[in-house]
């Protein structure tokens, strides 16, 4: 019985941060499509009036 409240306490934890990292991981994927995107939209834009001078 005394053991109980530390292995509860461990798992709870281990599943906190499992979580932390699963949303983290997430976060940050999102993060670099964002940030692909936006970087394909500016370097389109960039090369539509030189293709429009040719």
């Amino acid at each position: 019985m005394m053991m109980v409240w530390p292995v509860v306490t461990l798992l709870g934890f281990l599943l906190l941060t499992a979580l932390v990292i699963a949303m983290g991981t997430q976060s940050t994927a999102r993060y670099e499509r964002e940030k692909r995107a936006a970087s394909r939209a500016s370097a389109g834009r960039k090369s539509a009036p030189e293709a429009a001078r040719a």
